[in-house]
C-alpha cells in the first residue's frame, strides 16, 4: 500500500486500529495525555484505597455511557461518556475511589470465574496489557482499538447493593485520605440521576449497573456532612487538566464536529481553542485548524502534546516532512512516552532514508522497554528492520506482533522464516521463546474451543 492511500485511510487523530478479536463492539482508546492526567489523578486515591497504584492498570473505553468498572483483578474501565460527564476532577476521584472500593473489597472475587473470562474475552481480546494492535496500519497517537462485544459486558458489570454501598463508603474514607472533599461523590450521583431522569430510566448509564437510590444518596450526605475534608478540592492545574481531556474527547468523538466547532471556536478558554482545532479539521477545514493550532504552539511552545497534535495533523493532512518538527519536539519534552516515540518513528519511516530509519529503530526499541506488550510497535519496528536489511531480526518482531494479535499461523511462518535467516544467538533464544508461547496459546486455543 503506497504512503498516500494509507494516509487516506486514517480517520483523522483518532485511528482505527483492528484487534484480532472473534467479537468486536468496544473500543479502547490510546492517548498519553489523557493517560497522564487520568493516572496522576488516581494514583493518591488508590493510595488512599489501600491498593498500589502501579499495579492497577487505567483503561479508557470509547463508549457513550455513563460508566465504569474492575475486572481482572486491578484493571479499571473508564468510559469516555462518564469522562465527558464528570465536570470536575473531584468528581472524576470519586469514580475512580469508588471503583477502587470493590477492588479492596475483594467483591470481585465473588463473581463467578466464566464471568469474567467471557468478559474480558469479548470486551477487549487480545488488548489488554497492549498499546494497540494491528492489521495493516498500526498506527497510535491518539487511537482507538476495536475490542469485544456489549452483551457481555452489560452480564459483568452488576453488582449488589450491598458492595455498591460498601464501596460508597469505601471511597467516602479514600476520598478523606487523599484530602479530597467527598462531597464530589455525591455531586457526581446527582449529575447521573440527572442523567437518569432525562433517559427516561432505559439509558445506559452508570445507574443501570450501579443501583441508585434516595437512601444511598441520603446516607452518603449524611457522612458527608461530618467528614474533616469538607471543601478541599483539587489544584488549579488538574482542573485545567481535566478541562483539556473533556475538549479533547469532544472535539475526537462528537457524532457531529460542527457543532462542535460551532459551540467551541468563539469561546476565550483553552479547552475551547483545543476543542476548536479537533472539531475544525473533523470537518474538513483543514488549513483553518492548522492556523489555529500553530498559533496555539507558537504562545505554548513546550506543550508536548499541542507539538503532537500538530505533528499528527500535519501528517494526517499530507505534510510529512513540516509533521517532523513537532513530533520531535514533543517526544524529546516527554521521553519516556511510549506513544509518542512510536508517533515520530511513523514520520521517520514514511520519510525514509537509511538515517531516518535508524532513528525510528532508535525510537521503537526504546518504546518498547517501556511498552513492552504493544503489538503495534512490535510491527512497526520489524518493518524498519526488513528496510534496513536486518532480515532475521525483523521477522522476530513481526511474530512478537502475530503472537500478540492472535495471528497463531502467521507466528510460526515469521519464527520459521527467522531461523531460515540465521539469526544470532540472542535471537535464536527469543525465537526459542516465542515458539514455547505459540504453544501455549495454542494449547489454550484448544482449550476455548472445548
Amino acid at each position: 500500500m503506497n504512503s498516500a492511500r494509507l494516509r487516506a485511510l486514517v480517520p483523522l487523530l483518532l485511528v482505527l486500529l483492528l484487534v484480532a478479536s472473534p467479537l468486536r463492539a468496544a473500543t479502547v482508546i490510546r492517548d498519553t495525555e489523557i493517560e497522564r492526567y487520568l493516572r496522576r489523578l488516581a494514583e493518591p486515591v488508590l493510595a488512599a484505597a489501600g491498593l498500589a497504584p502501579e499495579g492497577v492498570e487505567i483503561v479508557v473505553l470509547r463508549d457513550p455511557a455513563i460508566n465504569a468498572f474492575v475486572a481482572g483483578g486491578r484493571r479499571l474501565y473508564l468510559y469516555t461518556g462518564l469522562l465527558e460527564a464528570t465536570a470536575t476532577p473531584e468528581q472524576l476521584a470519586a469514580v475512580i475511589a469508588h471503583e477502587a472500593g470493590h477492588m479492596a473489597g475483594g467483591h470481585l472475587v465473588r463473581l463467578a470465574d466464566e464471568v469474567q473470562r467471557a468478559m474480558v474475552q469479548s470486551l477487549v481480546g487480545a488488548v489488554l496489557g497492549a498499546a494497540a494492535a494491528v492489521a495493516g496500519a498500526p498506527e497510535v497517537g491518539t487511537a482507538l482499538i476495536l475490542g469485544g462485544q456489549d452483551v457481555a459486558r452489560r452480564r459483568f458489570l452488576g453488582f449488589t447493593r450491598t458492595q455498591e454501598g460498601l464501596a460508597d463508603q469505601a471511597a467516602v474514607t479514600a476520598l478523606e485520605r487523599a484530602g479530597i472533599d467527598p462531597a464530589a461523590l455525591v455531586e457526581f450521583l446527582e449529575v447521573m440521576r440527572r442523567y437518569e431522569a432525562v433517559a427516561g430510566g432505559g439509558g445506559d448509564v452508570y445507574l443501570r449497573t450501579h443501583p441508585l437510590t434516595e437512601t444511598r444518596i441520603a446516607e452518603l450526605r449524611r457522612r458527608v456532612a461530618r467528614s474533616s475534608a469538607r471543601g478541599r478540592r483539587l489544584g488549579q492545574a488538574l482542573h485545567l487538566r481535566h478541562a483539556r481531556m473533556r475538549a479533547k474527547l469532544e472535539g475526537f468523538l462528537a457524532r457531529d464536529p460542527a457543532a462542535v466547532a460551532e459551540r467551541r471556536c468563539g469561546g476565550t478558554a483553552f479547552a475551547d481553542a483545543y476543542a476548536c482545532v479537533v472539531a475544525l479539521f473533523r470537518t474538513g477545514k483543514v488549513e483553518a485548524a492548522l492556523t489555529r493550532l500553530e498559533a496555539l504552539v507558537a504562545a505554548r511552545p513546550d506543550d508536548p502534546y499541542l507539538q503532537e497534535l500538530l505533528g499528527q495533523l500535519r501528517f494526517e493532512s499530507g505534510r510529512v516532512a513540516a509533521a517532523e518538527e513537532p513530533w520531535q519536539r514533543a517526544v524529546a519534552l516527554v521521553p519516556d512516552a511510549p506513544l509518542l516515540r512510536f508517533g515520530l518513528a511513523r514520520v521517520l519511516v514514511e520519510l525514509g532514508g537509511r538515517a531516518r530509519l535508524r532513528e525510528a529503530r532508535q525510537h521503537l526499541t526504546e518504546a518498547l522497554r517501556l511498552e513492552p506488550e504493544n503489538a503495534a510497535i512490535h510491527r512497526l519496528l520489524g518493518v524498519v528492520l526488513g528496510r534496513l536489511g536486518e532480515t532475521a531480526a525483523s521477522y522476530v518482531e513481526l511474530a512478537e506482533w502475530a503472537l500478540r494479535t492472535g495471528r497463531l499461523r502467521d507466528v510460526a511462518l515469521y519464527l520459521e522464516r527467522a531461523r531460515n535467516a540465521g539469526p544470532d544467538a540472542g535471537l535464536a533464544l527469543r525465537i526459542a521463546d516465542l515458539e514455547q508461547a505459540l504453544e501455549r496459546a495454542r494449547a489454550e486455543a484448544r482449550r476455548r474451543r472445548r
